[in-house]
């Protein structure tokens, strides 16, 4: 039920999505009396759930629902109506229109998704405020990655500045250390005592291969399993519901003292003390490389004194200026983490469909919905500039050159553009979502 439930949320979200950004190029392409022959939602090989006919536009619903598309006349597109451009231009036709106006055409569904994802913003900001927490209210200090353990924070440790800024959210520490480039820190330890840190300039690689991607956390009391991957080493020794009681000796408390227990005996066996039902049982198992046994652990009941947490409210006009500056950080943040995709566990980490639903919740919340929406808008904004053939990116950089030099690019140096950009972008797909199915598989 909760996979319908993430599935369906999905579908609602890009449904919104892909259909206001096709309006974005559909309603400039009307106002330049430029011909749209299909507006779909959705992908229709083959055949349709649904279309009419409305003037020169036929209006459909597809079958495969992994975005959307109008079919702008005299266009290279994902079409390649080729019989349609071997005839004269004309005047109706996107190919007959000025550069600037076919420029526009081009870049109005990604300004509609990223406009769409900072009005989202300011609405949810304006409807629900912001929750904070001073990072000296953080009850019993965040748990720490052990990686950052040789630089000298530790569980218990709060960041209370960030390059000389003071923080007003103890949470913005893992955004701006992973994506922002914060490195000078202003540290307070658990003993009361106050350091400045400098991180090394490469720290969030660092962290990122450990799999490390919250430095910095709420302690909870959870040393339970929730459960085990089919694919696991330690399988046959650990069990839904078991109760961690030590590790090698070192009493488990909070789930920090697990994973820095683990982390210490990285790559070595360490003897695990467990509580299943009313028996005592005793392992010793190989510890992974990156400090794991293998388990996913439950959520925890967090020991943060939620009287402590802040309900900041904002006014409409407060709202549009704090939605804006998020949205735009939204996408900044966005860019600044694909650079993790180059490395080798990046790579690996790639998602399809199936990664983005999981950001939906399990249940249905209006909140949560519209803020994974205004995500996802920002993200097809993002990735749909890239200057990929196939992508409005590509289409942009042709016009630009076109508009520089004067001289439209060779209509076959359009069509084969859009031909590597297509199979370019299947590929990704397939892999993306084949990354998903094999995890699947193997409980990855």
């Amino acid at each position: 039920m909760q996979i319908l439930i993430q599935a369906a949320q999905l579908i609602l979200s890009l449904s919104i999505l892909v259909t206001l950004h096709e309006l974005g190029h559909f309603i400039p392409a009307r106002l330049f009396k430029t011909r749209v022959e299909k507006f779909y939602l959705f992908f229709n090989p083959w055949f349709s759930l649904a279309k009419k006919q409305i003037g020169e536009t036929e209006w459909g619903i597809g079958w495969v629902p992994l975005g959307g598309y109008v079919k702008i006349a005299g266009m290279v597109d994902e079409s390649m109506d080729k019989e349609q451009l071997a005839k004269p231009a004309e005047p109706w036709e996107f190919r007959s229109k000025p550069a600037w106006q076919r420029l526009i055409i081009m870049v109005g569904g990604v300004t509609v998704n990223l406009l769409l994802g900072i009005f989202i913003y300011i609405c949810l900001i304006f409807a629900y405020g912001e929750t904070k927490l001073d990072p000296k209210d953080v009850n019993g200090g965040f748990a720490v990655s052990p990686v950052l353990n040789k630089y000298g924070i530790k569980t218990g440790d709060v960041v209370l500045e960030s390059e000389g800024t003071k923080l007003d959210n103890a949470s913005d520490i893992n955004k701006f250390i992973m994506l922002g480039g914060a490195r000078n820190l202003k540290v307070q330890h658990a003993d009361g005592s106050s350091e400045k840190i400098t991180l090394p300039e490469n720290i969030e690689y660092e962290l990122f291969k450990k799999g490390e991607m919250e430095p910095f956390s709420f302690r909870t009391i959870s040393n339970s399993i929730d459960s085990v991957p089919a694919n696991s080493p330690s399988k046959k020794f650990l069990k839904n519901g078991d109760l961690i009681l030590s590790i090698d000796g070192q009493k488990i408390e909070y789930f920090d003292n697990t994973r820095e227990a683990l982390y210490a005996k990285r790559g070595k066996k360490a003897e695990v003390t467990l509580l299943r039902g009313k028996d005592t049982i005793v392992h010793t198992l190989k510890v992974s490389p990156e400090g794991t046994l293998g388990f996913v652990r439950t959520s925890g009941k967090p020991i943060q004194d939620t009287t402590k947490l802040q309900e900041v409210t904002f006014s409409f006009g407060q709202s549009i200026s704090e939605g804006t500056a998020y949205g735009i950080q939204t996408l900044k943040y966005y860019a600044a983490q694909l650079k993790f995709i180059f490395t080798e566990k990046g790579a690996t980490s790639v998602g399809g469909f199936a990664s983005i639903g999981k950001l939906f919740a399990p249940t249905w919340d209006w909140q949560i919905f519209w803020e994974r929406t205004a995500l996802i808008s920002i993200i097809l904004a993002f990735m749909n500039i890239l200057p990929i053939p196939a992508l409005d990116g590509g289409h942009v950089v042709f016009l630009i050159y076109e508009i520089i030099t004067g001289r439209e690019a060779p209509q076959k140096v359009l069509e084969y553009a859009q031909y590597v950009g297509f199979f370019l972008l299947i590929g990704l797909m397939l892999y993306a979502n084949g990354a998903d199915l094999v995890r699947w598989i193997t409980g990855g």
